[in-house]
C-alpha cells in the first residue's frame, strides 16, 4: 500500500510538470513573437521536448507501477530508464538545434524588437522552472525515481538556457549589440547538449546492469559491519536495478552441519538486515552453500565440531571478493 500511495506521488507531480511545460512553451512562443530573437525561438523549440519528456516521464511512471506480470517476471521499472534515455537524447538534440539557430543568427544578422516584454516573459518562465526542477530532483532522490531525477534536471538546463537568452536580451537592449544573443545562445547550446550526455549514460547504465560502485560498496559495508560468525563468506553478489526497485542475488557459505531451519535462519537474517537498511524496495534471491575445507582457514567459529584446518586470519568483505564467484580464501 505504501508503495501504491508512493507511485501516485509521482505519477501526480509528474502530471504537474507536463501541464506547466505547456504553459511555459506558450509563454516562450509569446516572447518569440515579441522580440524576434532567434535565441527566444530555440529556447521555446527547448521547451517542446519539456512537453515530450514530461509526457513520456508520465508514462513511464505508469507503467512502472504496474505488477509483474508473466512476460515481466520482474516488474516495468526498467522502462524508467529507457525514458530517461529518450530524454537526454531530447536534451541533446535541443542543443544542436541552440546551436544551429545561433550560427544562423550571426550568419543574418538579425535585429531585434520588443526586447522590454520579451525578457520580463522569459524570465518568468526560467523562475517557475528552477523551482520545478529543484522540487522534481530532490523528489527525483528521495524516492529513488530516475525519471523524476532526469525531468528536474532537464528542467534545471533549460533554466540555464533560459538564463542566458535573458543575460543577452538584456545585454542587447542596453547596447544594441546584437551578435551577443547568438554568442550567449551558442555557449548555452554547447552546455546542455553536455548535460543530455550525462542523463543518456546515467540510464544506459540501468538498462545494460552496470554495477553501481556506490550502491554496491554501501551494501558490503553494511553487511561487513554486521556479520555474524556463522556468515562464513558471501560471494557470487549480483544488483540490479529496476526504476525505483533493487533485486539483489548472492551466495552464502554457512556452515555444512546446520539443519535446515538453522540455515535458513541465518540467511534470513541477512536480508533483514539488508531489508532494514535499504530505502527501496529490495526483492532477493539468495542461495545457501555448505562450507568447505577450504573455508576452514577464513571460518570464525572456533569452537567448529568439524574443524579441519586451523584458522588463518579474517578475511574482510570488499566488492572484489563479495562479487566473485568463488568462495573467500586464504
Amino acid at each position: 500500500m505504501i508503495t501504491k500511495n508512493i507511485n501516485k506521488d509521482k505519477i501526480g507531480f509528474q502530471k504537474l510538470i507536463a501541464v506547466f511545460g505547456i504553459i511555459l512553451f506558450v509563454g516562450k512562443i509569446i516572447a518569440w513573437k515579441l522580440t524576434d530573437s532567434d535565441a527566444v525561438f530555440s529556447d521555446a523549440m527547448e521547451s517542446i521536448v519539456n512537453v515530450i519528456s514530461a509526457f513520456m516521464g508520465l508514462y513511464s511512471l505508469h507503467l512502472a507501477s504496474k505488477p509483474k506480470d508473466e512476460d515481466h517476471p520482474y516488474g516495468h521499472g526498467k522502462v524508467e530508464f529507457v525514458t530517461a534515455g529518450i530524454e537526454g537524447a531530447l536534451i541533446a538534440i535541443a542543443g544542436i538545434m541552440i546551436i544551429y539557430e545561433g550560427i544562423n543568427s550571426l550568419v543574418t544578422g538579425r535585429v531585434l524588437k520588443g526586447l522590454d516584454w520579451g525578457i520580463a516573459i522569459i524570465a518568468a518562465t526560467a523562475i517557475i522552472n528552477y523551482i520545478l526542477g529543484y522540487i522534481s530532483i530532490r523528489k527525483g532522490e528521495k524516492e529513488n525515481s530516475l525519471v523524476l531525477i532526469s525531468s528536474g534536471k532537464h528542467l534545471q538546463s533549460d533554466t540555464i538556457t533560459t538564463l542566458g537568452v535573458v543575460i543577452s536580451l538584456i545585454i542587447v537592449y542596453f547596447t544594441q549589440i546584437f551578435w551577443i544573443d547568438s554568442v550567449v545562445a551558442l555557449i548555452f547550446g554547447f552546455y546542455i547538449i553536455f548535460v543530455g550526455y550525462k542523463i543518456v549514460r546515467k540510464s544506459l547504465r540501468g538498462i545494460m546492469d552496470e554495477q553501481d560502485p556506490e550502491l554496491l560498496n554501501n551494501i558490503i559495508d553494511l553487511l561487513e559491519k554486521n556479520r555474524h560468525t556463522e556468515w562464513i563468506d558471501i560471494h557470487n553478489m549480483k544488483i540490479q536495478q529496476f526504476g525505483s526497485s533493487l533485486h539483489i542475488d548472492a551466495h552464502i557459505t554457512l556452515p555444512y552441519y546446520y539443519s535446515l531451519r538453522e540455515a535458513h535462519q541465518e540467511m534470513e537474517n541477512v536480508i533483514l538486515l539488508l531489508a532494514k537498511n535499504t530505502k527501496r524496495t529490495v526483492e532477493f534471491n539468495f542461495h545457501m552453500d555448505d562450507c568447505k575445507t577450504i573455508s576452514c582457514p577464513v571460518c570464525q567459529i572456533f569452537d567448529c565440531p568439524v574443524r579441519e584446518l586451523p584458522f588463518v586470519k579474517r578475511i574482510k568483505w570488499t566488492p572484489e571478493n563479495v562479487t566473485s564467484v568463488e568462495k573467500h580464501t586464504v
